[in-house]
């Protein structure tokens, strides 16, 4: 019986993906505000505050859901947007306090009129809040969660414009609470999926970009802006969290081994022993975003030994892969897959470097781990750029 459900297939759409992770987030806030609120644990509120702006990102870019609705086809501009919103997470996240209170307003516009707005539209647009208690069942559960959702959003807006309206504890206990409203209207909308399986379903996209290498688009803009954050951060201009730095890694890490069974090292299928560890290692780095150092050393040694294992493997598969080639007369090879090999290559050597120069110490100096993160990032949208190609070609040859 074990074996069988560990070898089941886990069906879970990215836009559910992205919803439990932000449903994770204000758990475990939630329940790491009431010793912080008490005294007995340090706070990183820019790394929460990072973190749940970098979610929304995801979504707009991802999905084209904003915080006031869904934007149809998802155009390019709606792509542009995402990116640089993501971009103000990840320094809010990196860089404490650089962005002063840009990232309260933010928040607040998002959990307050964009809750609103979005109560509003179920309760006004004919294909939800009337659709849903003509259908009934589910579809109750589905309009009370997503009621209750949107009104604790809007509460919660409130408390990021002024922590102090209640006492510590009381907020605490609303983060959690909000917390596992958005994880049960994950549940309700996994079953509705189940039921109803066009419901998963979205429009495509003007940008024609698949969700994992959207994904990776994002990963290599946060790659390119780390590097370059490095630089000054190493020689003392800026300030820098590195915890959080490795939580949001490790998040972004958790959500593509949930969503496409994608790890440093290589892909796997989608069985729910992987979905419960890409979790684990989420809430791992949660967890490093608002509590500063506390698990530091153990997501270095993760993110370390995965750097390494994910590049040195895939080196020596490609060496004994040409090695058997060579006896294969296989014709000439065509540019664009030369250069998706080499492109491959330098993202091996880069990984298997970043990786190294985190297990030992003052190995590689500061500002040239910096310039290996940017090359890194600079290699992986350039692999996107191939990949497209290749694609392209594909559909000629169709």
């Amino acid at each position: 019986m074990f074996g069988g459900w560990s070898s089941k297939k886990a069906d879970i759409p990215i836009d559910l993906v992205i919803l439990m992770i932000a449903g994770l987030t204000m758990v475990i806030a939630g329940l790491l505000l009431f010793p912080v609120y008490s005294g007995l644990l340090p706070y990183y509120e820019n790394g929460l505050y990072g973190l749940l702006i970098f979610i929304y990102a995801l979504q707009i870019t991802v999905l084209g859901k904003t915080p006031f609705g869904d934007v149809p086809q998802r155009p390019l501009a709606l792509l542009i947007l995402g990116i640089i919103i993501a971009c103000v997470g990840i320094i809010t996240c990196f860089i404490p306090d650089i962005l002063k209170n840009i990232p309260r307003k933010i928040l607040f516009i998002c959990f307050g009129p964009g809750g609103i707005l979005l109560l509003l539209q179920m309760f006004l647009s004919k294909d939800k809040f009337a659709l849903w208690k003509e259908k009934g069942g589910i579809f109750n559960l589905l309009a009370v969660n997503c009621a209750a959702v949107y009104s604790m959003s809007v509460f919660i807006s409130l408390l990021i414009i002024d922590k102090n309206i209640m006492a510590g504890s009381l907020t605490a206990f609303s983060v959690l609470f909000y917390g596992i409203l958005i994880l049960s209207l994950t549940a309700v909308l996994f079953r509705i999926y189940k039921l109803y399986p066009a419901a998963a379903k979205r429009p495509s996209g003007v940008v024609q970009l698949s969700d994992d290498r959207t994904v990776i688009l994002i990963t290599g803009v946060l790659m390119v802006l780390l590097g370059i954050l490095l630089v000054p951060v190493t020689i003392g201009l800026l300030p820098f969290s590195g915890s959080a730095q490795l939580g949001l890694l490790v998040v972004i890490m958790s959500i593509q081994m949930v969503a496409f069974g994608n790890t440093p090292i290589r892909s796997f299928s989608r069985t729910w022993p992987l979905v419960w560890l890409g979790l684990f290692f989420g809430a791992m780095g949660i967890i490093s975003c608002i509590i500063p150092w506390i698990l530091v050393p153990t997501l270095t040694f993760i993110i370390a030994l995965l750097n390494i294992g994910g590049g040195t493997i895939p080196i020596i598969k490609m060496f004994f892969s040409k090695t058997q080639d060579k006896r294969i007369d296989r014709g000439p090879v065509p540019t664009v897959i030369k250069r998706l090999f080499m492109t491959q290559m330098t993202l091996n050597i880069l990984s298997i470097v970043f990786g190294t120069s985190m297990l030992i110490k003052n190995l590689i100096p500061g500002p040239v781990i910096g310039v290996v993160l940017t090359a890194n990032g600079i290699v992986l949208l350039y692999l996107l750029s191939i990949l497209a190609r290749i694609d392209e070609m594909n559909k000629a040859l169709v």
